[in-house]
């Protein structure tokens, strides 16, 4: 017999059979420990949201508006005589019976400033949400279409960029009637422009993703591409977008007022409020003050919450 066709068996001796004993004592689970090595799969929504959550300044903000929006709504219901004069009580300061003073005329100033937030925050709200919806459908349309089509709305954007907005504001309230609805339509004439452009971008981004091309080639339209696919993706900018602008037409709308082109008296807003405190100033701070405290605070609460939005929905920025 060949050497070659021998078969050489492994013989284990009795120390290694020792030392290779199969032990299948179950080990106990160490659930502590697996959480800290393992995390749930978040989505991109629920990740967002969480890490909002973890945003203390953020919420802190959130809470705040969430605050002075139930004070617009219910304000107003429980305290709707904002108009009433009392020449009696002109120019007191603070009191139990008037807890933010009184004006020139005798008004109550809380009662007042609780209609103005409601008119301040309703043109703020309004106007912004029609921004919205122009600047999602314009830049939308201009950025997935392309081409000719895109290089003349962009054109026309230039020319509404080109002349200052504030100039826009001031020209059309005095053209116009002053009031809410004339103060929305020209926060509205150019103020669509900024987020046209920014949705213009993302969607000329998106559009180049393999999934455009394959819904192209399975024969979905334009239309459906961009309403399914290109907006809901871009959608993380876009709320960043709004939430940033709406402190700015409340602002805006602030001015107007304050140089007397916006809500005329005798309605209540922040502005004309801030005007009537000035015009007494320093004689009656609480005029000038409780208008002054409540619009800054609010302010500052969006641009918190709006930064950390903007955090959380940028995957990047995520700790």
């Amino acid at each position: 017999m060949s050497i070659f066709s021998q078969k050489t068996v492994p013989v284990a001796t009795k120390t290694e059979e020792k030392d290779f004993v199969k032990d299948f004592t179950p080990v106990p689970k160490d659930l502590e420990a697996s959480g800290r090595i393992h995390r749930r799969s978040l989505t991109y929504w629920q990740g967002a949201l969480l890490t909002l959550r973890r945003n203390h300044s953020a919420m802190i903000g959130l809470a705040f508006i969430i605050i002075v929006i139930l004070i617009g709504i219910i304000g107003p219901i429980l305290y709707p005589d904002y108009m009433k004069t009392n020449m009696l009580a002109t120019l007191q300061a603070p009191s139990e019976k008037h807890w933010f003073g009184t004006d020139l005329l005798g008004r109550d100033t809380f009662t007042r400033l609780l209609w103005g937030t409601r008119t301040s925050l309703m043109i703020g709200f309004v106007a912004e949400t029609i921004n919205l919806v122009i600047g999602i459908l314009y830049g939308g349309i201009s950025g997935f279409v392309g081409g000719k089509t895109d290089v003349i709305m962009m054109r026309i954007i230039d020319v509404f960029v080109s002349i200052p907005q504030m100039i826009i504001l001031i020209l059309l309230q005095t053209v116009m009637s002053n009031g809410v609805p004339t103060l929305i339509f020209s926060l509205c004439v150019t103020g669509w422009t900024g987020l046209a452009r920014m949705v213009r971008g993302q969607v000329m981004a998106l559009r180049e993703n393999e999934y455009v091309s394959a819904s192209l080639v399975l024969g979905a339209g334009r239309w459906e591409i961009l309403k399914r696919h290109l907006l809901p993706n871009a959608v993380g900018p876009i709320l960043v977008n709004y939430t940033m602008s709406i402190p700015g037409a409340i602002g805006a709308e602030a001015f107007l007022s304050y140089i007397g082109l916006g809500i005329p008296v005798p309605a209540a807003s922040w502005g004309n409020m801030l005007q009537e405190g000035a015009n007494q100033f320093p004689g009656s701070l609480w005029l000038f003050f409780s208008p002054a405290i409540l619009f800054g605070l609010f302010m500052l609460a969006f641009n918190l919450f709006g930064d950390g939005l903007r955090d959380a929905l940028d995957p990047k920025m995520r700790r």
